[in-house]
């Protein structure tokens, strides 16, 4: 099957470029003798009005034989004088030529355009995390609504951070729904680089950030005394709370709402506690079965006077655990590998971590999905921004504080024959994520087109800057792939599915119409440099000079296809030899 999606996936970025020549070609009234899509033996001809239409059998290339004087075998007809190549105005044949090269670039606006179609629904302005140490935190709370930022009205999650994208280090008044009051509060996004992949290319996007995500945390909940009426109640830490005296719950944010609207009345909790299966499938992997319980919580009364802020998690969230002993398991240590640098400090799995090097520690690690955020203020952050240096942990266990000292571990492994490091953290927690909350989209094909258009322009400049570094010699000749590397590029993203399949396609093809843009003869660019010297001069370029040119760009065509095609070989025997490796291992 990968060789069928190979030879669709290049046979329709070539039909398109060819495409592109032959109605051009027509338009302007000149004689199409061939339109061909592929080389070699025809294995498909049809024979049109005056074109043949033909499928060689060789997949890698194709192209539209239009009558050219210097190329005839047999005299030209005198009524077809005027319909060679020829015989069109200089700009006529330039656009004849770069319709080509246009169409692979054009062609990717649609391509992308179809993808963002499906994009029927987005997550909604509802802040779900608000990250340590960012711009947006004490300001903005989880729960909260963004109706606006700036003067900009948002509908969506996505509206939001592109308002505070293009605002880096700009005051921003942003107006919020919460508990069903309207809030302002000023907030300023901090200016943040982003690398775009590959980062050899150095390329570099400042945005604004504010440090939310639309992610809510699921109702898991921890539990650091023996003494709280949570623990006496038999709930545990890591326990996911799925329902309040009968009422279905989805978040903790919902969960700490419940609670606290309780006046010291007993609270049924319905929960699923994980429970480890030892030696999974003989400890080829870790399985947990969930077992389902109902706990009878009588919370203590609130103390006169020591009701919560309206509207302050906070206040909430303490209120909750003085009551109840439940908070959140965010910090609770899930597992610590036996033997890590942590199992040796004295950490152990219900461990909650509260502070690393002194400072008090309020978030385990980035969730990726949330969006783009530097994660330097949570615990696997600072740990990774200084790993070579001996930290201290403190945590508590039973409520009894511990602390301990240890360094990041360093790793080393290969990747396709190349030597990599990195420091690990072991320990892991385990803060699962609620279902997302979506809003429609809208304006389906209006945001669909302007995506196009936006991705369209971000592959142009991928590509275009690809080409300026190999020549400054900043990115390594290796980097030049080949039809093996394509043909994988084909499967791979055939086998994740058709979204996969057409965004490959559509970066493939603008770099295809950039390559033929590249000023070597034989190439579209090279065409289009000889029209540049006819203008220049006032006439056209010999025939002799035409042929020359045409060796010497045949020439250069085939040493680049050798280096590719040297390159691909080399990129397969790497994953050879690594894989044989691992099966010695």
């Amino acid at each position: 099957m990968e060789l069928v999606y190979f030879v669709l996936f290049i046979s329709i970025l070539i039909f398109i470029h060819e495409f592109g020549h032959f109605a051009f070609a027509k338009l302007f009234g000149v004689k199409v003798l061939t339109f061909s899509i592929g080389f070699g033996p025809k294995i498909l001809k049809v024979r049109g009005k005056e074109t043949e239409y033909c499928i060689g059998l060789l997949p890698f290339g194709g192209f539209v034989k239009m009558l050219e004087e210097g190329k005839a075998q047999e005299p030209i007809l005198p009524e077809d004088k005027t319909r060679t190549f020829e015989a069109q105005s200089l700009w006529k044949r330039v656009v004849i030529v770069l319709a080509g090269p246009a169409m692979n670039i054009v062609f990717p606006i649609a391509l992308y355009t179809s993808v963002y179609l499906e994009d029927r629904e987005f997550l909604s302005p509802v802040v779900g995390v608000v990250f340590p140490g960012k711009p947006a935190d004490g300001k903005l709370h989880p729960g909260d609504t963004i109706l606006a930022v700036g003067d900009m009205q948002v509908s969506s999650f996505p509206d939001v951070q592109k308002a505070f994208a293009k605002n880096a280090g700009v005051p921003m008044l942003v107006s919020v729904e919460r508990d069903g009051k309207p809030v302002s509060v000023t907030i300023t996004p901090s200016d943040e680089i982003e690398v775009v992949e590959p980062s050899e290319l150095d390329l570099y996007e400042h945005v604004g950030r504010i440090g939310i995500a639309p992610t809510f945390a699921a109702p898991v909940i921890g539990i650091s005394r023996t003494d709280s009426p949570a623990w006496r109640a038999g709930l545990r830490t890591f326990d996911r709370i799925t329902a309040v005296n009968g009422r279905k719950v989805e978040t903790f944010i919902e969960l700490q709402r419940l609670l606290t609207q309780n006046r010291g009345d007993n609270v049924n909790l319905t929960y699923v506690r994980p429970i480890p299966v030892p030696n999974a499938l003989g400890g080829l992997c870790d399985i947990a079965v969930l077992e389902t319980g109902i706990a009878s919580l009588a919370p203590r009364p609130r103390e006169e006077g020591a009701a919560t802020r309206d509207g302050d998690p906070d206040a909430r969230a303490k209120d909750v655990l003085d009551r109840t002993g439940i908070e959140s398991a965010e910090m609770y240590v899930a597992s610590v590998p036996e033997g890590s640098s942590e199992w040796r400090a004295g950490l152990r799995a219900g461990d909650r971590v509260t502070h690393l090097d002194g400072v008090p520690q309020r978030m385990w690690k980035v969730d990726r999905r949330g969006g783009s955020v530097l994660d330097d203020n949570t615990l696997v952050g600072r740990l990774k921004s200084e790993p070579n240096r001996v930290h201290e942990l403190v945590w508590t266990r039973d409520g009894e504080r511990m602390s301990g000292t240890f360094q990041l571990r360093k790793e080393r492994w290969d990747e396709l024959g190349q030597p990599y490091e990195r420091y690990v953290f072991r320990s892991t927690h385990w803060a699962p994520r609620a279902p997302s909350k979506f809003v429609p989209n809208p304006h389906t094909v209006a945001y669909a087109v302007k995506r196009g258009f936006e991705e369209t322009k971000n592959a142009i400049r991928f590509n275009v800057v690809g080409f300026v570094r190999i020549l400054q010699g900043r990115v390594s000749i290796a980097t030049v792939s080949g039809p093996i590397t394509l043909y994988d590029v084909a499967g791979d993203a055939a086998s994740k599915g058709a979204t996969y399949f057409v965004w490959a396609m559509a970066v493939t093809s603008v770099n295809l119409g950039l390559i033929n843009l590249l000023p070597i003869p034989v190439l579209d660019g090279g065409h289009l440099m000889l029209f540049l010297v006819e203008w220049v001069r006032r006439k056209p370029v010999s025939l002799r000079t035409r042929e020359l040119s045409s060796l010497v760009g045949m020439t250069v065509l085939v040493l680049l296809m050798l280096l590719a095609f040297k390159n691909d070989v080399a990129r397969k025997w790497d994953v050879i030899v690594l894989q044989a490796r691992e099966i010695v291992q």
